[in-house]
């Protein structure tokens, strides 16, 4: 048997290949990601005797290019969590951090844990694109968020609360009443400074142009609230142009935001699972497409514990001779990016108390019985997880095979 472990870094991986006696075949080597140089690491690889294992680890996606060539070429590849390579003993009292020792390291871990590794096989390009794709939503929606208490932050300066004249929601294309209100009225004096007939009736213009509903009631609580405002930025040219700046950031960030949540839709209603995932409480047309993108094919999970410790909300255990820990923290080792769009999925089941839905119904027992808010939140996505891999897994049971 002969292990090989494949240390991952940008561009480059250090390769050292172990016998199952222990006898070192291959001296650390350097291969960098290009055609040329995997090719030969191939065809080293191939050439020798007796099984060949394979193991690297999730590092970002650097592993990718390597993984997905040396399983095309029939090489047994097993991708791993890092955690496990890092718990996975030295035998020495000695610290060495190389990218040599580490290659070696993996090696060994190959050897011990031989028989129940795991073969890596490549995501299908729909699905590796809904994740790219959902990184990238994570990533717009946390500045979208950023750029929004910014213009609050600002506005807080020449319109204070203004924010919370209009609860309308976000349309399409992400605009929203209140950004498009401060973005004519950018200070309380572009209200106060009209008489009340006169701020009406530009209101009711505005509301037009805009394609908004008008309300005169609306426009009275808006001018008198203006006259009452402590303002700290003046009103010229210069506090204009920040404020409409933040205004133009905000709004193109929300269109990015709307943009790919529409495409996510589309691109995940392609996928096989999705009438059954979409039929679930609690997840609609933004949080099933993130679901889809987080947990991939849910084949790939043996059952339905290795989703729930994929996620992180399996329930940890500790215990040593007679003590038994009740009440153990979950293990939160798996994916954050999953964990996070559970949360909302609860949340949305908080909000909305489906009736018949057992898993609203079993949070809302916990919450009952006194738990704390993370408590029941973190056993109703454990819940969640084990009816989505059941449901999902029986459906795609009884699909007819690809052809």
């Amino acid at each position: 048997m002969n292990a090989v472990g494949i240390d991952i870094s940008k561009g480059k991986s250090m390769v050292a290949v172990l016998h199952s006696s222990g006898q070192v075949l291959l001296s650390p080597f350097e291969v960098h990601h290009t055609s040329a140089e995997i090719t030969s690491l191939i065809h080293t690889l191939s050439n020798l005797d007796g099984d060949t294992k394979i193991v690297m680890e999730y590092t970002g996606r650097y592993y990718e290019p390597i993984a997905s060539r040396l399983s095309a070429s029939g090489l047994f590849v097993s991708i791993v969590n890092p955690r496990l390579i890092r718990g996975f003993g030295n035998n020495s009292l000695r610290r060495v951090k190389t990218d040599k020792a580490d290659a070696v390291k993996i090696a060994r871990y190959t050897l011990s844990n031989w028989n129940t590794l795991t073969p890596y096989s490549s995501v299908d390009e729909l699905r590796s694109q809904l994740k790219i794709m959902n990184r990238q939503f994570d990533f717009y929606m946390k500045q979208k968020i950023t750029l929004k208490n910014n213009l609050v932050s600002l506005l807080d300066q020449t319109f204070p609360g203004v924010n919370g004249f209009f609860d309308s929601p976000a349309r399409s294309d992400g605009s929203q009443k209140w950004v498009d209100f401060a973005s004519t009225y950018w200070h309380a004096d572009c209200v106060r400074g009209m008489s009340l007939s006169s701020f009406t009736e530009h209101y009711c213009k505005w509301c037009k142009k805009h394609a908004y509903r008008f309300q005169e009631e609306k426009a009275a609580k808006i001018y008198d609230a203006s006259k009452n405002l402590i303002t700290v930025f003046p009103k010229d040219t210069m506090t204009k142009m920040f404020i409409r700046q933040a205004i133009e950031q905000l709004n193109s960030s929300s269109r990015i935001v709307e943009l790919l949540r529409d495409c996510m839709n589309d691109m995940a209603s392609r996928l096989p699972e999705y009438p059954v995932v979409m039929e679930m409480r609690g997840v609609g047309p933004s949080l099933g497409p993130q679901l889809m993108a987080e947990i991939g094919d849910v084949r790939r999970f043996s059952h339905k514990n290795a989703l729930t410790a994929f996620a992180g909300v399996d329930p940890g255990a500790n215990q040593s001779g007679a003590y038994e820990q009740q009440s153990v923290r979950t293990s939160k080792r798996g994916s954050s990016q999953l964990r996070k769009t559970l949360f909302q999925v609860m949340d949305v089941l908080i909000k909305t108390c489906p009736k018949n839905d057992p898993v609203y119904d079993f949070m809302d027992r916990k919450r009952t019985e006194g738990k704390s808010y993370y408590v029941y939140m973190t056993a109703g996505a454990n819940k969640f997880l084990r009816i989505y891999y059941g449901r999902v897994r029986e459906y795609m049971a009884s699909l007819p095979p690809e052809t």
